[in-house]
């Protein structure tokens, strides 16, 4: 009698302390649903670090002659791109499909945007991962992007998505 009283005590106690615990334990937050980007023509382009050098003290007058050539090499766009709103095709990867909208001023990229899947755990991996690869792309100006870590078919996708955007902003 005492050990079946030891073992429905044991028993409850238990049950007890695990019903605790799943009511201690909060709930996972709603997933998070990212919209497809809009109208990237109406979006404010993020700011580009300047790569000018400061201006060195003591002009010359070799210095003044050469000013004119730095401009009209500045003016020329070195990418290659055309400007405007460029969209790649749809990457396919197993959870879904992935698509880069590229904006293109002055011969560089500046802004990206991409549709991508939002179910289940893609709802958690997909947008921190595109947000380190826009901002990859924005540094790279190219498809020569690193790989999210834990996002690797996002990645790819992304990556072949871009290439396809940067292939129609050829010039």
């Amino acid at each position: 009698m005492r050990r079946s009283t030891a073992a429905a005590v044991g028993t409850l106690t238990g049950a007890a302390l695990i019903i605790g615990v799943r009511l201690s334990v909060t709930p996972p937050e709603a997933p998070v649903v990212a919209a497809p980007v809009g109208n990237l023509a109406d979006a404010t382009p993020a700011p580009k670090p300047s790569s000018k050098k400061p201006a060195a003290s003591g002009d010359k007058e070799g210095d003044k002659e050469k000013a004119p050539e730095k401009e009209e090499e500045a003016a020329k766009p070195k990418s290659g791109l055309k400007d405007g709103v460029f969209k790649g095709n749809a990457a396919a990867n197993p959870y879904g499909k992935i698509q880069v909208t590229i904006k293109v001023e002055g011969g560089e990229i500046t802004d990206a945007a991409a549709t991508y899947p939002t179910a289940n755990d893609s709802a958690t991996i997909n947008p921190p991962a595109i947000a380190a690869l826009k901002q990859s792309t924005l540094d790279a100006q190219n498809a020569d992007v690193s790989a999210v870590s834990g996002a690797t078919y996002t990645s790819e996708s992304y990556v072949k998505s871009l290439q396809a955007a940067l292939d129609a902003a050829k010039a």
